[in-house]
C-alpha cells in the first residue's frame, strides 16, 4: 500500500505539474501572440459591403453594382433551417462552445499527424466563430501561427458578442461561388428564391459550399454536388434539425438550379449606366459598388423595349436603303467549313438573335449556307433583294438584285437571322447610329432610353451625351417667340429670298429645303412645311437675343450665339435637352425636371433621395380608405411660358402631323404632334414629338458627322422609328386630346390667308387664337420693313395681293 500511495502521489504530482505547465503555455501563447491582434470590436458595427440594385418603375431587376454581390440579412429575418445546415455541417456545437471546439481539435490533430508526409493539406477544426475572425481579420495562410491568433481572438469574441451576431456576420460574408458572398445572394443565384422560400435540400445546397464552392459546382460537378448536399442532410438529421420523414423528401429533391427567368429582368444598359453615373456622383463610388443601396428607376419596361425595337428597326432600314457592304469574313477552304467557323468569333456589334453562317452553295433563286451548330439552312432571294451594292458612301447603290450569287459569294461568312422553314433573312450592322428617349411631360420622369445600336459595341449614349445641331426641330421655339409677343398662328410671314452680309465679303443666302419661294405664308403653315426663309425673316424682326433667350429658358442650349443662322438649328445641343424642351410646351408651360430615378433607399430601407417632392395634406403612411376625396397635389412647376401661346404652338405642331413633314405618322389616328429636324447635307435626322402624355426625341446620325444621303431628312429617318414606338407605346390606351387652357378660343379660318372662313373657301382649318386676337378680314404680313395690315382681296388670295402691290410688301 505504501508504494501504491508514493506512485498515486507521484503521479498527481506529474499531472498537476503538467497542469501548471499547461495552463503557463496557454498563457505564454495568449501573452505571445495576443499582441497586436486587429481589434475585434469593430465588427459590433460592421457593415458589408452589400450590392446596389436598379429596378424598374415596376419592380423589374434592371442592373447590380457589387465588388462582392452581397444582400446583408439580419439573423432575425434568416430562416431557421438555413441557419441550422451552417451550423450542423459546419460547427454542431456552436451554441455551446466558447469560440474554441476542443474535441474537433484532437479530432484534427490526430488526422494531421497520421497524414505527415502524404502531402495532405492539413485538416482544420475552425468553429463558426473562428471563420469570422478569419475572414474579417486575418489572412488565409495556412499556418498554425494563423490558427493560434484566429483562436485567441475567437475566444476574445465570445465573451462580448452574441451567438447571433456572429453566426449573421458568418452567414453573410462567408463565399459561397459564382461571385456570390452571404447566403441571400447564393440563393438568388442558384435558386432564384428568397430565403424563406428554400426547401430543406436548398438550405443543404448553400451549406454544402463554403468547404470549396468550385468542388461543387450544380452543373460540372453535379454527383459531387449531391453528395456533399446530402451529408449535410444527414447532419441535420443526426443533430435532430429535421425529421426523417423530412431528411428523406430532401434527399429525393433534384439539385436544379433555377436561372433569375428573363421576365424578371430588364436589359437597359445605357439606362443603367446614366443611373450608375448620377448615383456616383451623389453618393461617391464605394456607395456604388457596396452601399447596398436599392434605386427604384422610372423605367417602363414595356416602353423601353418599344424603344430598342423601334431604333434598331429604323436604323437598319435606313442602313438597307444604302446597299450592302459585303461578307464579315471569308472562308477559302470550305472541306472544314464547320471547323473554321466555329473559330472565328462574333463580331460585339452583332444582336443576340443573329448568327453566323458560311455561304457552302450558291445559285440564282437561293444559296445554301452552314451555321455552327452544324445545321445548314437557305438564303433565297427575296432575302437578299435589298442588298445592292453599296457605293459612294451610300448616295447610290448597285443595279437591282436579280440573282442571289450578285449579292453573296461561296465562302463568304455572313450575319443571319432565323426565320421560318429553315431559311435565314441576311442581315448587316448599321453603320448608322441613332438614340431615342421617352419622357412622361408632366413629371420629368423618363420612361425609356436607348442610346445607340447596342451597348457592349459602344457605351456612348447619343441621347445624352452627344451634342449636335437640332436643324428644323429648334424652329417652334423661334415661333413661340413670337407668338409671345403678338403674332398668331395667322399672322403671314413673306416667304421670299433673304440675303444678308454677316460680315464684309461674305453673304449668307439661306433656302428652302425645296428651294422655291411661296410668298405670304401663315405662321402655321411656316411651321409645318418647315419653312427656312420664314424663319430667318421673323427671327431677324424679332431679334437673335430674344431667341437666344428662348433656347436658354427652355434648356436647349446654355449660351446660343445670337447669329440669325442659330434660328435654324446652327447651335449644337443633345437630344435629352430639346425633348425636355418640348415637354414644357406639352406641360402647358411648366418646367419639368427630368429624372432617371423615382427613389433610392439605403441598406436599412430609408428613403435617402425622392424625386417627387410635392407637399401632399393628408397623405401619413397609413391612411385608412373611408371614402374620403383623393388628395390633391400642387403642381410646383416654375411657369417659363403662357399656357396659351405654348397650346397654340402644340396646335400648330399637331399640323405638321396631320398635313406637314410628318404626315407619315398620321396613319397612328391618334392625337399625336411634332417637329421633324435636318441639319445642312442631312448629317442630322431628328423628330422630337408628343401625344398629350408622352414626349419622345429621335435621332439619327453618323458618329463622325457626314451626309446620310440625298433625299434623307428627318421625315424619312426619324419619323418611322417615332411612328412605331408610338404604336406600341399607346396600344390599348385611350385616346386622349390635348388639353387646352382658359383664354383660348378656336376658330375656323381660310388656311392659306389666315383670315376667317367664308363660305366656298377650299382650305378650312380650325386655328387656337387667344381671346380678343381672333382674325377678322384683314391680312397682316410680316415684310421686308416690318409688319403690314392690308384688307382681303375679294375671291384672291394673300400671294395674289402680294402680286399687285398691295400693302407694302417686298
Amino acid at each position: 500500500m505504501k508504494y501504491l500511495y508514493y506512485g498515486f502521489l507521484g503521479l498527481f504530482s506529474l499531472g498537476f505539474l503538467g497542469l501548471i505547465a499547461g495552463i503557463t503555455l496557454i498563457i505564454f501563447v495568449f501573452s505571445y501572440y495576443g499582441t497586436d491582434l486587429p481589434d475585434y470590436k469593430q465588427l459590433a458595427d460592421y457593415e458589408p459591403p452589400v450590392v446596389t440594385r436598379l429596378y424598374t418603375g415596376d419592380g423589374k431587376l434592371m442592373a447590380e453594382y457589387a465588388e462582392q454581390k452581397r444582400i446583408f440579412v439580419p439573423i432575425s429575418e434568416i430562416p431557421d433551417r438555413v441557419k441550422h445546415a451552417f451550423v450542423a455541417s459546419e460547427d454542431k456545437n456552436f451554441y455551446t462552445h466558447k469560440g474554441l471546439d476542443f474535441y474537433a481539435i484532437a479530432r484534427a490533430m490526430v488526422t494531421n499527424i497520421s497524414n505527415i508526409g502524404s502531402g495532405r493539406r492539413p485538416e482544420g477544426a475552425s468553429t463558426i466563430t473562428q471563420q469570422v475572425a478569419k475572414n474579417f481579420l486575418l489572412t488565409n495562410e495556412v499556418s498554425y501561427v494563423r490558427k493560434i491568433r484566429e483562436a485567441i481572438l475567437a475566444y476574445r469574441m465570445e465573451q462580448v458578442m452574441s451567438k447571433d451576431r456572429l453566426l449573421e456576420l458568418y452567414l453573410n460574408e462567408i463565399y459561397l461561388g459564382a461571385g456570390a458572398y452571404g447566403v441571400a445572394a447564393a440563393a438568388l443565384h442558384y435558386f432564384d428564391k428568397a430565403l424563406n422560400d428554400l426547401t430543406i435540400a436548398e438550405a443543404s445546397y448553400l451549406a454544402a459550399l463554403p468547404k470549396a464552392p468550385n468542388n461543387y459546382h450544380p452543373i460540372r460537378k453535379r454527383d459531387a454536388a449531391i453528395q456533399r448536399r446530402n451529408y449535410v442532410i444527414r447532419q441535420l438529421l443526426e443533430n435532430e434539425y429535421v425529421t426523417p420523414e423530412e431528411a428523406d423528401i430532401a434527399y429525393a429533391d433534384e439539385l436544379e438550379v433555377q436561372l433569375v427567368k428573363d421576365d424578371d429582368t430588364l436589359d437597359a444598359k445605357y439606362f443603367a449606366e446614366e443611373v450608375r453615373r448620377e448615383i456616383r456622383e451623389r453618393f461617391g463610388q464605394d456607395a456604388v459598388y457596396g452601399g447596398g443601396m436599392v434605386v427604384r428607376t422610372s423605367i417602363d419596361a414595356r416602353l423601353q423595349n418599344a424603344a430598342v425595337d423601334a431604333l434598331r428597326k429604323g436604323l437598319m432600314a435606313y442602313d438597307r436603303r444604302h446597299g450592302y457592304r459585303g461578307g464579315y469574313k471569308k472562308i477559302e477552304n470550305l472541306e472544314n467549313w464547320l471547323e473554321e467557323l466555329k473559330a472565328i468569333y462574333r463580331p460585339i456589334e452583332m444582336l443576340d438573335e443573329w448568327k453566323l453562317a458560311v455561304v457552302l452553295k450558291n445559285g440564282s433563286s437561293e444559296a445554301e449556307i452552314g451555321l455552327k451548330s452544324g445545321d445548314k439552312g437557305k438564303l433565297k432571294l427575296e432575302q437578299v433583294k435589298w442588298a445592292r451594292e453599296y457605293r459612294d458612301q451610300g448616295y447610290a447603290r448597285g443595279p437591282a438584285i436579280q440573282r442571289v450569287s450578285q449579292t453573296v459569294k461561296k465562302g463568304d461568312v455572313i450575319m443571319v437571322k432565323p426565320l421560318k422553314d429553315n431559311t435565314y433573312d441576311l442581315m448587316q450592322v448599321p453603320d448608322v447610329q441613332g438614340a431615342l428617349i421617352a419622357f412622361d411631360p408632366h413629371t420629368g420622369r423618363i420612361l425609356a432610353m436607348q442610346g445607340g445600336w447596342k451597348y457592349d459595341s459602344s457605351e456612348f449614349n447619343r441621347a445624352t451625351q452627344a451634342k449636335r445641331q437640332p436643324g428644323s426641330a429648334f424652329k417652334p421655339f423661334v415661333y413661340l417667340a413670337a407668338l409671345d409677343r403678338g403674332f398668331t398662328p395667322a399672322t403671314l410671314v413673306l416667304d421670299a429670298p433673304f440675303v444678308l452680309e454677316d460680315r464684309p465679303g461674305n453673304v449668307w443666302k439661306p433656302s428652302n429645303y425645296s428651294n422655291e419661294y411661296y410668298g405670304p405664308t401663315p405662321i402655321r403653315v411656316g411651321v409645318e412645311r418647315s419653312r427656312n426663309l420664314m424663319t430667318v425673316r421673323l427671327a431677324d424682326f424679332l431679334g437673335m437675343e430674344i431667341v437666344s433667350d428662348y433656347a436658354k429658358k427652355f434648356g436647349i442650349t446654355e449660351n446660343l450665339e445670337p447669329l440669325l443662322a442659330n434660328s435654324l438649328g446652327s447651335g449644337e445641343t443633345t437630344l435629352f435637352d430639346i425633348t425636355s424642351a418640348y415637354a414644357i410646351l406639352v406641360n402647358g408651360g411648366k418646367r419639368i425636371t427630368p429624372t432617371f430615378i423615382d427613389r433610392i433607399q439605403n441598406r436599412r430601407g430609408e428613403t435617402v433621395i425622392k424625386h417627387d417632392e410635392r407637399p401632399c395634406q393628408n397623405c401619413g403612411d397609413r391612411i385608412q380608405w373611408q371614402a374620403q376625396s383623393v388628395p390633391k397635389l400642387p403642381d410646383i412647376g416654375k411657369q417659363v411660358a403662357d399656357p396659351r401661346t405654348a397650346h397654340q404652338m402644340v396646335s400648330i405642331l399637331k399640323g405638321v402631323i396631320e398635313r406637314g413633314t410628318g404626315i407619315r405618322i398620321k396613319s397612328l389616328r391618334r392625337p399625336l404632334a411634332g417637329k421633324t429636324g435636318t441639319t445642312n447635307e442631312s448629317k442630322d435626322a431628328w423628330f422630337i414629338g408628343f401625344s398629350p402624355d408622352l414626349v419622345v426625341g429621335v435621332f439619327a446620325g453618323f458618329d463622325e458627322p457626314r451626309s446620310m444621303g440625298k433625299r434623307e431628312t428627318g421625315s424619312s429617318i426619324a419619323v418611322p422609328i417615332f411612328k412605331d414606338f408610338m404604336e406600341e407605346a399607346l396600344a390599348n390606351q385611350p385616346a386622349i386630346p390635348f388639353r387646352v387652357p382658359k383664354g383660348i378660343r378656336n376658330v375656323q379660318i381660310n388656311a392659306e390667308t389666315g383670315t376667317r372662313a367664308a363660305p366656298g373657301d377650299e382650305r378650312v382649318i380650325w386655328e387656337a387664337f387667344l381671346t380678343g386676337t381672333e382674325p377678322t378680314n384683314d391680312v397682316f404680313i410680316l415684310d421686308g420693313q416690318g409688319i403690314s395690315m392690308m384688307p382681303a382681296v375679294d375671291g384672291g388670295s394673300a400671294a395674289e395681293a402680294a402680286s399687285t402691290g398691295t400693302g407694302g410688301l417686298y
